[in-house]
């Protein structure tokens, strides 16, 4: 992505590459190209590093404890960041309930969770979707009752992911039952081990473990841990939703990651004697990726000039979580297509090292099934955009 730079952002950007020039481990960035999340313990390494640093929260405000950047800024870290192959932040709690906090949150969890958030003290889960509500999460039945000091909650999370590593959940539940669905819903915080929690892994195609349930029996959690006023978390859970679909945003400008790891692969592979990049049939592929991505790198810079402008972005952050699925999934597949029958074998690939299961190309573009669905799934992007762009 090319940006038109003045002094000040030049300055910048050369602060940031030569941060970025060291740090970053040869065996993440082979993980990162593949579009694969890194272990708990080296997300949590990089970001303290990036805290000690003072970026350890680019997007929030500097009197929360964060950068202050502006959105140009914000595209040029996060641009050098993929330049340097560097893994995304685990955004849980720093883009999801660090803003609810320091948004409603009262003084006193303002100043308990977010330097924790910063600093890595804490890993979030978030406990939104349930068995019969996921797209549509006004149907949650997990319910919480106040029993003096405390709430008692009684329900089940599906699809929490990372819940196992977690320190802390933030979660919605039914606190009163109102006649309309969306009323009587409220946003509490929670630490992992409180008693009643249980946690139980969900497999997954790509065999890795990122994805629980959690079952609530009868676990009591402080009525101080409720965030804003009780029934208004669905308020508080679109605002969180909208934000979660910003940070597809960044996620965009990070898929250039995916491009060098298809270009390596196409020249390390030979197809009736020439490298598979030289192929007219590959390469046409390879640059209409190119192209697409290059599109929506574009409407991401509109996105964010929305952003520094105030204006309203309307359906342009559905748009961009859509695409973005997309085009993630179709990378990921170009990628195992230039690998070819080796991507099936269970072998080091693309110069990395031995995985335990299975390829990390093959491991990307399995995993990269799900980004259609959380976030927000693609039909649910679809019927926001009829609505909010077509009027339908």
């Amino acid at each position: 992505m090319q940006l038109d730079l003045g002094p000040e952002e030049l300055a910048f950007r050369d602060e940031v590459r030569a941060f970025f020039s060291t740090g970053i481990p040869e065996s993440w960035r082979h993980s990162v190209r593949a579009g694969l999340r890194l272990k708990p313990e080296d997300l949590i390494a990089y970001q303290k590093r990036l805290a000690d640093q003072g970026w350890g929260a680019p997007t929030w405000p500097k009197e929360h404890g964060g950068t202050g950047w502006s959105p140009l800024q914000l595209i040029i870290f996060w641009s050098e960041a993929a330049r340097a192959d560097a893994p995304h932040q685990f955004h849980q709690g720093l883009e999801l309930i660090g803003p609810i906090i320091f948004t409603y949150g009262t003084e006193e969890q303002k100043a308990y969770y977010l330097p924790r958030i910063i600093q890595a003290e804490d890993w979030w889960c978030q406990g939104y979707s349930e068995p019969g509500a996921g797209s549509d999460l006004a149907g949650l039945r997990s319910r919480a009752h106040r029993d003096g000091e405390d709430y008692v909650i009684n329900g089940q999370k599906t699809w929490t992911s990372y819940a196992h590593v977690a320190d802390q959940v933030f979660m919605l539940v039914r606190t009163s039952t109102e006649e309309r669905r969306q009323q009587g819903i409220s946003l509490l915080l929670a630490p992992m081990d409180t008693p009643g929690f249980t946690v139980s892994r969900i497999s997954t195609m790509d065999e890795k473990y990122h994805t629980n349930e959690l079952f609530m029996d009868n676990a009591r959690v402080p009525a101080a841990n409720l965030i804003g006023e009780e029934g208004r978390g669905w308020e508080y859970g679109k605002v969180l939703l909208d934000r979660e679909r910003m940070v597809a945003a960044a996620n965009v400008i990070f898929l250039s990651q995916s491009v060098r790891g298809i270009e390596a692969a196409a020249r390390r592979r030979h197809v009736a004697g020439q490298p598979l990049i030289k192929d007219s049939s590959f390469a046409a592929k390879l640059a209409q990726y190119k192209i697409e991505l290059m599109t929506l790198q574009t409407m991401v810079l509109r996105l964010m000039d929305d952003e520094r402008r105030g204006v309203p972005s309307g359906p342009r952050g559905s748009m961009v979580k859509l695409r973005w699925s997309q085009i993630l999934q179709a990378g990921t597949q170009l990628w195992v297509e230039a690998i070819g029958q080796r991507a099936a074998h269970f072998e080091a690939l693309d110069g990395g090292p031995m995985c335990e299961d299975m390829p990390q190309a093959l491991q990307g573009a399995l995993y990269s099934r799900v980004t259609s669905i959380y976030g927000g799934t693609s039909e649910i992007q679809h019927n926001i955009i009829a609505r909010r762009a077509l009027g339908l």
